[in-house]
């Protein structure tokens, strides 16, 4: 994508809207031959391989780029499961306003901390939607997605190193929850959401969630426009809402809350076990539809509202054409 694109969560060329720090791409593809010149004229034929992206599974910045997604994941889980605990634990009146406060004010630092690496992922959504739309190739978004899990498993292993084991039995390691076994007065019960609620609630939740607020990072003029400052103030605001509502719109006790973040969820999955992966399942079918169905919206607005007459080199649609040979 043309330097003038000043994208925040950037594609393989532009990690900042400044243009500064940036992951070099090692895509064999020639500068002139992507989606767009900078004339404007229609490109050449890309092949499957390079719309996929292929070379940067042999690119060593790429790699080095995703440690940044890998420490930044890790510290994201950590903190935001410390926060799950430390604010039902208090005892407070409302611990899911003061959750979601803190989640937004965390999720803001942490994003501002990884943007100049790579680009400020640290969410296999964002990733996933990312190579959807075509800002980052395919390869890239595998790639970041694999660091992302196994930052999450690093955070929650961190978090369990750090919490007494009582702690970690009543708060399931900070996990997401879809239902708990609790005691009852005539044996065991199972508390929580119903499964068809939940998946409903993670597709809704991260369909706003890229529509209110990663859409800004993805259209290059509204990034500069507001700064990438901004623009990530944004994101950490909307995710720390979207909790706050998932959270309290049930009302179930054993829910905790829309996932959004599959990585997330997956750390203390493994880490903890147990019901943790009753219905986990959820926390990624969700979310992937609900990137799917963001980007189908991104295909029927005008075209030239978001990046440009022929989108990006790495669009979906473009690497399913290039897949049977069609010339895009």
């Amino acid at each position: 994508m043309a330097s003038k694109n000043n994208v925040v969560f950037g594609d393989e060329e532009n990690q900042l809207s400044g243009g500064t720090n940036r992951v070099q791409t090692c895509s064999s593809t020639p500068r002139n031959r992507n989606t767009i010149d900078d004339e404007g004229k229609k490109p050449n034929f890309l092949s499957f391989s390079e719309r996929l992206g292929v070379p940067d599974f042999f690119c060593l910045d790429v790699w080095r780029a995703s440690m940044g997604e890998l420490l930044g994941t890790a510290v994201l889980v950590f903190m935001l499961d410390t926060i799950v605990i430390s604010t039902f634990e208090s005892d407070t009146k409302m611990p899911n306003l003061i959750m979601s406060i803190l989640i937004a004010v965390v999720i803001t630092i942490l994003l501002l901390a990884v943007v100049p690496v790579s680009g400020g992922h640290i969410n296999p959504v964002i990733s996933f939607s990312a190579a959807l739309v075509g800002i980052i190739s395919m390869s890239r978004a595998i790639i970041y997605i694999m660091a992302q899990c196994i930052g999450a498993i690093l955070g929650a292993l961190a978090l369990r190193a750090v919490v007494s084991s009582s702690i970690e039995d009543t708060f399931s390691l900070g996990g997401c929850t879809v239902t708990i076994i609790a005691p009852g007065p005539n044996g065991p019960i199972t508390l929580g959401l119903e499964t068809a609620q939940a998946l409903w609630l993670e597709i809704f939740c991260t369909f706003v969630f890229l529509f209110a607020s990663i859409w800004m990072a993805y259209d290059h003029r509204q990034a500069k426009a507001l700064g990438h400052v901004t623009v990530l103030s944004i994101v950490g605001v909307v995710l720390g809402l979207l909790v706050f509502i998932s959270t309290t719109v049930t009302g179930k006790k054993g829910y905790g809350g829309a996932g959004i973040n599959p990585a997330r969820c997956l750390g203390p999955a493994i880490i903890r076990g147990g019901h943790l992966w009753d219905g986990h399942w959820i926390f990624w079918v969700g979310p992937t539809i609900g990137c799917v169905a963001f980007y189908v919206y991104t295909k029927i607005i005008p075209a030239k509202h978001f990046n440009a007459e022929y989108g990006y080199k790495h669009d979906f649609v473009g690497v399913v054409k290039a897949l049977f040979g069609s010339n895009v």
